[in-house]
């Protein structure tokens, strides 16, 4: 994670793919977020108690988990853009069978199969965003590939919760098989055009193993665990919290979150660019710990919406930065082993983290969740200024040698 400056790139970030690859991955992120909030009434609705219900919602983290370490090899036999339409499609099919779900064994099965293609096609998607990204500004452009994201996170459950009040069910997976329907036809105008550099390193290195931790990037994919489980928190107990402290702004505190992590972004990937990565994790990660301090003493909605802001601001800025990092670490034909790593440690602490600060809710208060989330980000700073301690000295040491 070294500071490297380089000179701007003349070839344009926005070229006509990378537009398209970052509208198809919105408007898969919108169907996937309009279900976070019904699908559990829609299991509840066919008779599945709340340990069922969780059940249907963890399977679908954990097929996605088991899927993506064969996206390197798979890249080897077909063109990632087919690969992506496959998951993208199993997607669609999906969602569209959920409404046909008689019990809840069915509902698991499709659930997972689900949770496949979602593995499959984000791990292309940011793999081919990449490939289109010029080098020297990939910390700008995956930073306004996420962007899309980002919104889907402040809109989608809206919309899939207003859908679900005035067309029941069937209007909610109708819905969300045509984004996702969108979404492939979409990615059909997606060209990948790879230098002969890269062509040709895929050549004398393919991936031909199951990887199911990339080595190199390790570091930054438990920086990125930490963060899913304070990301877990927020997720599943604001609301909650919300009530408790008789505040009445939880869907508008959702839509700051996701418009001021998109507002940072604009600032963020060319910070990380021109600077390198610790001028964007470590102030993001203080803005973190700000945000959620704001959140535990707000006395008004003021203030509850403010610590949605810098929340936003700074998990807005980590996210993008460590999937560069990511990115940066490995060369491009082991791009998929790089990210699936890296969504596998983010969904991991997201999962681990609900179960986890779930427990501390019930021992304690919803209060103490925020304090473990603030904990979590101390602790990532921690590594990180061990880290960089680290790599520090070993390149003095070789100064020396």
């Amino acid at each position: 994670m070294t500071v490297i400056t380089k000179q701007t790139s003349k070839v344009k970030l926005w070229s006509r793919s990378f537009i398209f690859v970052m509208l198809a991955n919105a408007l898969l992120f919108g169907a996937f977020e309009m279900l976070l909030p019904t699908l559990p009434l829609f299991v509840s609705h066919i008779g599945g108690d709340p340990t069922q219900i969780g059940l249907v919602t963890g399977i679908f983290v954990f097929s996605a988990i088991l899927i993506r370490p064969f996206a390197g090899v798979l890249a080897t036999k077909m063109d990632k853009k087919y690969l992506l339409i496959i998951g993208i499609a199993i997607c669609a099919l999906s969602s569209g069978l959920y409404y046909l779900s008689s019990g809840i064994g069915i509902m698991i099965l499709i659930r997972v199969i689900h949770g496949f293609g979602f593995g499959l096609a984000t791990t292309y998607f940011t793999t081919i965003a990449a490939e289109n990204i010029p080098e020297d500004r990939r910390g700008e452009g995956m930073g306004y590939f996420g962007v899309g994201e980002t919104m889907a996170m402040s809109v989608g459950p809206l919309m899939g919760v207003s859908i679900l009040e005035n067309s029941h069910f069937g209007g909610l997976f109708m819905g969300c098989t045509a984004f996702i329907l969108l979404a492939l036809l979409t990615t059909i105008f997606i060209s990948r055009k790879p230098n002969m550099a890269n062509e040709l390193r895929t050549v004398e290195a393919p991936t031909t193993t199951v990887k199911l931790i990339e080595k190199r990037v390790l570091f930054p994919s438990i920086l990125t665990f930490m963060t899913g489980i304070s990301s877990g928190g927020i997720m599943s107990f604001t609301t909650l919290y919300a009530i408790d402290k008789g505040f009445e702004n939880v869907a508008w505190f959702f839509f700051i979150v996701a418009i001021a992590g998109l507002l940072v972004r604009l600032v963020s990937g060319k910070m990380f660019d021109n600077l390198g990565p610790g001028y964007v994790l470590i102030p993001a990660g203080v803005i973190s710990i700000a945000g959620l301090i704001i959140f535990i003493v707000a006395q008004n909605e003021i203030m509850f919406l403010l610590a949605g802001f810098l929340y936003g601001m700074g998990f807005g800025a980590i996210f993008p930065a460590l999937q560069t990092v990511c990115l940066n670490l490995v060369e491009e034909h082991d791009h998929e082993n790089a990210i699936g790593s890296f969504f596998n440690f983010y969904d991991l602490g997201i999962g681990g983290g609900s179960i986890l600060l779930g427990m501390v809710a019930e021992a304690f208060s919803y209060e103490a969740v925020f304090y473990v989330a603030i904990i979590t980000y101390v602790l990532y700073l921690l590594l990180y200024f061990i880290h960089a301690t680290f790599i520090l000295q070993m390149k003095k040491k070789r100064k020396l040698a």
